[in-house]
């Protein structure tokens, strides 16, 4: 539950908030940001090669269900933290990157 007393993503204005926008909120004995040594966070995606940061980003990928349903508050911040460094350093590779037009939507 979050700081607001809901629990279904929505502050009290009614507004969806994400994980990553709720975590300032969170209070008691859970960790909005990282008290780890850097490096235990691994490798900042810019020194990756290209197969190791989809190696990476496949396993995060893999354990997100997983992640988001039962690990703890300060994992899942982590957890969305390096998804998001590596996703964003995947698009800085690789701005025109291929569209399947198989998941275009008709406009």
């Amino acid at each position: 539950m979050t700081a607001s007393g809901r629990q279904d993503g929505f502050p009290a204005g009614g507004t969806e908030v994400s994980p990553e926008q709720r975590i300032p909120e969170w209070g008691d004995d859970r960790v909005a940001t990282p008290t780890l040594d850097g490096d235990l966070l691994g490798i900042d995606p810019v020194e990756l090669t290209d197969a190791d940061l989809i190696r990476e980003m496949q396993s995060l990928h893999r354990t997100r269900l997983d992640t988001l349903r039962h690990a703890t508050d300060s994992a899942l911040a982590n957890h969305l933290r390096r998804t998001a460094d590596l996703e964003t350093e995947y698009l800085a590779r690789h701005p025109g990157r291929e569209v399947d037009p198989s998941r275009l939507r008709d406009a």
